[in-house]
């Protein structure tokens, strides 16, 4: 039951993040310029593609000039930001990643960009390797353990609750890869930043695109005056020379294949 509560509020954040998620989500759209020059171009013919985890649909036209002859599948757990998505030329599915509604072997491409962090990993992958076809591929951009790193030394000067997600390093990532059945093709890592000029700008960025949930130890609890005052010495501790308060977001990317 705890972890079905999880995703309903889960879904209910993005759902209000859907009208303002395009505007916040610089990070999200360099990962994906990121993870679409990181992968390379399948061996196989791609006849049809998966976003899992899609947002507002804005990766689907890279997509699909990649692949203009791929049937492409646009799958959100938010139905706000499905919505959003459907003005792209691709079928939407309102499903969760961890339970796909797809039968067996019937997707050559597996692309997901920022969107597994918020899932159990070992599912979500194990889901991914059901859907795909055999030497089937999946590239994926996820998030590291270094994620908000400012934020949780910040308020770990507030209080022992939770207000940062667990994220699973690289090496867990492949672990759970080579259990699912994958062979890691390629991987990197690199630090993305979201960058503003004071805390509650930053907070705003970070809830703007619907990234604000944590699970049961989560804070329920207002803040309060005090607790903001020590949560802004605490994040000032990060301020840049230049002037600039910095969010960091660690981009894991995986290219992903399945055997024959």
């Amino acid at each position: 039951m705890a972890a079905l509560a999880r995703k309903h509020e889960i879904r209910r954040a993005f759902d209000r993040a859907a009208a303002t998620y395009d505007a916040a989500a610089r990070v999200q759209r360099e990962a994906a310029a990121r993870l679409d020059a990181f992968a390379r171009t399948p061996p196989q013919t791609v006849r049809c593609v998966l976003d899992a985890g899609c947002g507002t649909g804005w990766a689907l036209p890279g997509l699909a000039a990649r692949f203009p002859q791929a049937c492409r599948i646009a799958l959100d757990f938010s139905p706000a930001m499905l919505a959003r998505a459907r003005a792209f030329d691709a079928l939407p599915l309102c499903a969760d990643i961890e339970r796909l509604p797809l039968a067996d072997a019937t997707v050559d491409l597996y692309w997901s960009n920022l969107a597994l962090q918020w899932c159990d990993p070992a599912r979500a992958l194990a889901e991914a390797a059901r859907v795909l076809k055999p030497s089937g591929t999946a590239w994926i951009a996820t998030l590291g353990p270094q994620t908000l790193h400012e934020l949780r030394a910040a308020f770990a000067a507030v209080d022992d609750d939770v207000h940062v997600i667990n994220f699973v390093d690289i090496a867990r990532w492949f672990a759970i890869a080579r259990a699912a059945g994958f062979a890691i093709e390629a991987h990197g890592q690199t630090l993305l930043y979201e960058i503003a000029a004071d805390l509650r700008e930053l907070l705003g960025n970070i809830k703007a695109i619907g990234a604000r949930t944590v699970g049961e130890k989560r804070r329920r609890r207002p803040l309060g005056r005090r607790g903001w005052q020590i949560l802004q010495s605490a994040y000032e501790t990060f301020r840049r020379p230049g002037g600039a308060l910095p969010a960091t977001y660690d981009l894991i990317l995986l290219a992903l294949r399945k055997p024959v």
